[in-house]
């Protein structure tokens, strides 16, 4: 299924992105362009990375 509409990424893209090691919503971000548009996305994303088993990593406070 589509998760991201404005840059067409599916839910296997982000599957497959967590088994290669991407842990948080801003590694999709960089890597797939997640959420980086609307942000509509962002909160499905995140539930895919927890359904992925990979913990997620912190996010860093600028």
């Amino acid at each position: 299924m589509y998760v991201c509409i404005c840059h067409g990424v599916t839910d296997k893209q982000i599957r497959t992105a967590a088994e290669s090691g991407i842990d948080s919503l801003e590694g999709l971000s960089e890597h797939l362009s997640v959420a980086t548009c609307c942000g509509r996305c962002a909160d499905c994303a995140r539930q895919l990375l927890r359904e992925s088993g990979v913990p997620e990593s912190p996010a860093v406070a600028a």
